[in-house]
């Protein structure tokens, strides 16, 4: 008999300490844990933004927001502008970003992110909105380079769309070019298409090249004009790549 009392008291013994950690518990998380996590945040105070900082971050995370919202508008029109070129054009282009370029070498060439395994081959001609960029001079199976025509080395056969006025066209390192006539005394004036010629041994006839901006009938050993690049060549980012039915009939 006394045994079992003594086995009941454990067990009430037991129980009472039971619901008081239950009661602490519960006083604690509703007096004490507010008060902990003041505590905390005091501590914590030197290291968390003060309300100006955080008005400056969010302020920065909000025009980095605008910005990218206005890099892809600008990246959505320039290939709607490209998509509509490309849909003008006969033949079935391969558009292509441009994935490299050097400061070095911003007006002699580029490089394309499409290769051999897209179709591409060395001497296909490359164009962009507005008109002609240049060719495809080497190939890799994922990559292009691209020789501008505003290198001084590229020199495409060009005339005068109204008068038929032929000449040669030569990169000046920059947005114009000049073209250099055959003709002593030309027909040209400025606001005068320009466009590829026959005379072309590397570009087909009729690509849109620019516009007479100046002449200088004067000049020795020809005369010649300088024309305006239709196509932006310095904010390049997007071509049509097109096989060059011309070199294609050479070979």
């Amino acid at each position: 008999m006394q045994t079992l009392r003594r086995r009941s008291l454990k067990i009430i013994r037991k129980a009472a300490l039971l619901i008081l950690a239950v009661s602490a518990a519960f006083w604690v998380r509703q007096t004490q844990g507010s008060l902990l996590f003041e505590i905390y945040n005091w501590l914590s105070l030197p290291f968390q933004p003060s309300p100006v900082q955080q008005e400056v971050l969010v302020n920065a995370r909000i025009e980095e927001l605008e910005i990218q919202l206005q890099e892809l508008e600008k990246q959505n029109n320039t290939l709607k502008q490209l998509f509509n070129y490309t849909k003008t054009k006969k033949t079935k282009g391969i558009v292509a970003p441009v994935v490299g370029r050097s400061a070095d070498y911003w007006w002699q060439k580029v490089t394309l992110g499409r290769g051999s395994k897209d179709g591409i081959q060395k001497d296909f001609i490359v164009m962009g909105t507005g008109g002609i960029v240049g060719r495809i001079t080497s190939v890799t199976p994922h990559t292009s380079q691209v020789l501008l025509v505003s290198d001084s080395t590229s020199k495409v056969g060009a005339g005068i769309i109204r008068s038929r006025q032929m000449g040669f066209m030569k990169g000046q390192g920059n947005d114009t070019v000049v073209l250099e006539f055959f003709n002593d005394l030309p027909d040209v004036k400025v606001g005068d298409f320009v466009s590829t010629s026959a005379y072309s041994q590397l570009f087909p006839a009729g690509l849109a090249i620019g516009k007479v901006e100046s002449i200088n009938l004067n000049n020795t050993p020809a005369p010649q004009a300088k024309v305006k690049l239709s196509a932006p060549l310095n904010t390049l980012e997007w071509v049509t790549v097109y096989q060059n039915k011309q070199s294609e009939t050479e070979k």
